[in-house]
């Protein structure tokens, strides 16, 4: 069955968040996303507390196209270990669910 996930990543350049974000959409890998104001991340890395102006990358894409474009971010992604986080969604109109699917199907 269909369904609509959303996938999560961050970057700290925001040409690279709007470089990645567009050519996803152009890779009908996500039907759209959305890009973050910039924040602010604390987290470990090589044990210290590190933080970093990010920007949050947000993919609209189905459950059928998700690993397929885990796997193009990571290979555009500027980061060694790059977030990835998907959810479900719960209540997709039929009417959206329609139109991700159509935007993330190749031609």
């Amino acid at each position: 069955m269909t369904d609509i996930v959303i996938a999560q990543t961050t970057v700290d350049d925001e040409g690279k968040a709007y470089e990645i974000a567009r050519a996803a959409v152009e890779a009908r890998l996500a039907a759209g996303v959305d890009v973050d104001a910039r924040m602010t991340s604390f987290y470990w890395w090589k044990d210290a507390v590190q933080h970093e102006r990010e920007y949050r990358l947000t993919f609209k894409t189905t459950t059928e196209r998700v690993a397929a474009l885990e796997a193009w971010v990571h290979a555009q992604h500027p980061y060694e270990v790059p977030q990835w986080t998907v959810l479900p969604t719960v209540g997709t109109s039929q009417e959206y669910l329609a139109w991700v699917v159509k935007e993330t199907t190749p031609r």
